[in-house]
């Protein structure tokens, strides 16, 4: 149903143009809008003799009073101040105009449903073409998931400011999820790649972060060409952004086809994970690296085992760096300047973050 407040704005923008006082009523006699500054409106008993009329509208007592219908029912009253032929025509003009925009809410409402039962696979094959071509929505066309997560937003002002962002209702669709999850369903242009992807998600990223004062991130699933796909997609969103959560901390765009081996590490079972492990190191911990260590096999991985770059953005000499990573040797058996010891301790940490992780869900 449409808010009270979309009401109120409507008939505020009526009286600005025309001077006229307008109210609306409900079907119970509960004032809805009104222009009055004493908000008055009449009487319940008074509505229902409205409603029980046959006549579309009435004038009495020098006000035109207006049934609003929705698919042939009475839904509101509207009161226009006046008896003349401006407060008539104004009356008619309001009382479409509110029918136009109730049943814009509903077809909304319809096609917000139809998506979110889409997302969870509630939706037999056969429900999805059919519903899809009554809510006049392409199912053959490319799309793609984002699983937008904010901090707290009990008033929902982040799903309004996606909706700006993306204000073709046609082909694109914004849910709310929870008070700390947004789902936006994007429909993509014939040539839109990875690139244009995820530039949209950094525009959602930076908008929602500058308007609505809230850190985001944005995970991706991957790109769909058939509607009954879609649900697809969301769940690799969902897969990126707990993949991330491990494997890609702080990051704030993650996308799933862009996981890589994190992928494949999250869906080992525990047990294969510690023989792995021990297999590798030989019974060392990961665990015992200090940190000074772990910033330096860090940044070393980042700067592609470039010893001359990482001592560089260290700050140490090349020999410090050097000795670090015999140190690191002699406790692994893994030297990191050669590539396969390298992926192999790559992998190994991958493996043990993904390791904590699990064991810190199961507690």
């Amino acid at each position: 149903m449409i808010s009270n407040q979309i009401l109120q704005s409507t008939v505020d923008g009526l009286k600005n143009i025309t001077r006229k006082e307008i109210t609306i009523v409900d079907r119970e006699g509960k004032l809805v809008a009104s222009t009055e500054p004493d908000e008055s409106h009449p009487p319940a008993n008074f509505v229902q003799s409205i409603l029980q009329s046959p006549a579309e509208n009435q004038l009495i007592q020098g006000n035109q009073y207006f049934k609003v219908l929705d698919n042939g029912i009475s839904e509101y009253v509207l009161v226009i101040s006046g008896g003349d032929e401006d407060a008539f025509r104004l009356g008619k003009l309001a009382s479409f105009h509110i029918q136009a925009l109730m049943m814009a809410y509903k077809e909304r409402f319809d096609r917000d449903n139809f998506i979110k039962n889409l997302l969870l696979d509630n939706l037999l094959l056969v429900d999805i073409y059919s519903r899809a071509k009554k809510l006049r929505i392409e199912s053959s066309a490319r799309r793609v998931v984002f699983l937008v997560e904010i901090t707290v937003d009990t008033d929902m002002n982040s799903v309004e400011i996606l909706r700006g962002i993306f204000p073709d209702r046609q082909k694109d669709f914004v849910t709310a999820v929870d008070e700390s999850s947004i789902i936006l369903v994007k429909e993509l242009g014939e040539h839109d790649g990875t690139d244009e992807i995820e530039e949209a998600a950094h525009m959602i990223v930076d908008t929602l972060a500058s308007e609505a004062m809230s850190h985001v991130s944005v995970a991706i699933g991957a790109v769909v060409s058939d509607l009954q796909n879609v649900s697809s997609s969301f769940k690799e969103a969902r897969l990126a952004q707990e993949v991330g959560k491990i494997f890609e901390a702080g990051k704030q765009i993650v996308n799933y086809e862009r996981l890589g081996i994190g992928r494949l590490i999250y869906q080992l079972p525990l047990p294969l994970c510690r023989i792995f492990i021990n297999e590798m190191l030989q019974g060392f911990s990961i665990d015992d690296i200090d940190d000074e260590m772990f910033a330096t096999v860090t940044k070393f991985f980042e700067n592609d085992l470039n010893v001359s770059e990482t001592s560089r953005e260290l700050f140490i000499h090349r020999n410090t760096l050097v000795y670090r990573l015999d140190k690191l040797q002699k406790m692994t058996r893994l030297d990191l300047r050669k590539f396969t010891d390298a992926i192999t301790f790559k992998i190994a940490l991958m493996v043990n973050r993904y390791m904590q992780h699990r064991e810190k869900q199961q507690h």
